[in-house]
């Protein structure tokens, strides 16, 4: 009898584990829908992303603040909170394709580590730092050519940073053709995953060879991302909601 009441509590605490999972997948893709809705109205009320290295040491000294947002700090944060979606797909596609659903999360994983290792906004402060306080020309020749090779290094410039980009949108596509197949997700939800991250896979490709043809592919996977976040959000709560009435 104590043994069927310890299995029965195991089980208790294992589902109640799995709705905090599934809550943490739902927040976390309401704050990354948070994230692309934020920063239109960032570049329309602050201004564009800063283009050189002189330009961020300028907007740094009038405010710090306003260099992270026009930056890449708010990207930062909607890719880093696929580490809070992610292992929320993974519990929930797993039995239905172990192999493919392990290999979109791990990607996943090393795609958002080399965004947070190559992202620029720190080092690009601390030398903007030093380049007020220099006292001359030649060090803050040294210091811009500093911030340009930080600048063509970051998570948007870099060799990692665009095989980190494949990786991310790659398992974007992989786990949407999984979801097709589950019954745990949307169709909605899968179609949107799908074309949103083909979308956005296809232009991160094509950017560093012909920019032009990425440019209006990005507004069309905009669109698609817009249904994705929101439409995971509802679909992680609804499975947070079944696991707990069947606790």
């Amino acid at each position: 009898m104590s043994s069927l009441t310890q299995q029965s509590t195991d089980t208790a605490v294992f589902k109640s584990s799995l709705k905090s999972l599934y809550t943490i997948g739902g927040v976390s893709a309401i704050l990354q829908l948070v994230a692309i809705l934020s920063y239109p109205f960032v570049i329309a009320i602050l201004g564009p992303k800063p283009v050189n290295a002189e330009e961020y040491f300028a907007i740094f000294q009038n405010s710090k603040l306003e260099a992270f947002l026009r930056g890449d700090f708010l990207l930062l944060i909607l890719i880093g909170l696929y580490l809070g979606t992610f292992p929320a797909i993974y519990v929930a596609l797993g039995r239905l394709s172990p192999i493919y659903t392990a290999l979109a999360t791990i990607f996943t994983l090393i795609a958002v580590t080399g965004c947070f290792a190559t992202e620029s906004s720190f080092s690009l402060l601390h030398l903007g730092g030093q380049y007020v306080a220099a006292v001359s020309d030649a060090q803050r020749t040294q210091l811009v050519a500093a911030g340009q090779a930080i600048i063509a290094s970051d998570m948007w410039n870099g060799t990692a940073a665009y095989m980190g980009g494949i990786l991310l949108q790659g398992s974007g596509v992989m786990i949407s053709v999984i979801m097709l197949r589950s019954r745990e997700f949307s169709k909605v939800t899968a179609i949107a995953g799908l074309l949103g991250n083909a979308l956005d896979l296809t232009q991160h490709l094509l950017h560093p060879f012909a920019p032009s043809l990425s440019a209006p592919i990005q507004i069309m996977m905009g669109a698609f991302y817009l249904v994705w976040f929101p439409m995971l959000a509802r679909d992680f709560f609804r499975l947070g909601g079944k696991t707990r009435s069947s606790i």
